[in-house]
């Protein structure tokens, strides 16, 4: 079966084979991609059924209660494929534009700056700008689909959820495979005290 994705295949390998089994191999030869292997594939569907999840959870040191990398079988285009997917909080999506502009206007200020040095609270976590500050980055439900990853198709999600547990990624899952996945567009911003902000219209 011939998989449009790879557009780099060489023909001969689809008429020079004599059985299935060498026109498998020779097509697994060929993904440059192992997320689009019906092979790798099939052994993450046996380790999901093993497990009797529809997930595998990727061991990264970033994963956290607001934050989980992880693999699941859906489709792309009427084929199978692993999506490599990270999953995280709105607030967590937040704080990273926060920082991310405190550095713009850091960059801004300064003509040497290179990186700024920030104040770590008790937990280690990074102490944020001025509540006025905060409140000018606002932010919304978002889910990007990176067809060039790597390994299968890269999803960066973000929910606007108090945390990321196997509840939340199973219905992430249910909903984006049966295309009900609705997000909310409405713009959001955070406080350190966990305080959020609805943008009114």
């Amino acid at each position: 079966m011939a998989y449009s994705y790879f557009n780099k295949w060489n023909s001969s390998i689809f008429v020079s084979a004599d059985s299935s089994n060498c026109h498998l191999n020779l097509l697994q030869m060929n993904f440059t991609n192992l997320g689009f292997s019906p092979e790798t594939i099939a052994q993450l569907k046996e380790e999901l059924k093993e497990t009797g999840m529809s997930f595998k959870i990727i061991p990264d040191e970033e994963n956290s209660e607001e934050y989980v990398n992880f693999y699941f079988v859906g489709t792309y285009e009427g084929k199978e494929v692993i999506y490599d997917t990270a999953l995280y909080t709105l607030r967590l999506h937040h704080a990273s534009e926060v920082y991310e502009l405190a550095e713009h206007e850091a960059a801004k200020k300064f003509p040497n700056f290179k990186a700024i040095n920030y104040e770590e609270d008790e937990n280690g976590n990074m102490k944020p700008l001025t509540p006025e500050e905060e409140e000018t980055v606002k932010v919304q439900e978002f889910l990007d689909i990176d067809t060039h990853h790597d390994y299968g198709i890269g999803l960066d999600v973000s929910l606007n959820v108090d945390e990321i547990d196997e509840e939340v990624i199973a219905k992430f899952i249910q909903e984006f495979n049966d295309d009900t996945l609705t997000l909310d567009d409405t713009l959001y911003s955070f406080m350190t005290e966990d305080e959020d902000f609805e943008d009114e219209d």
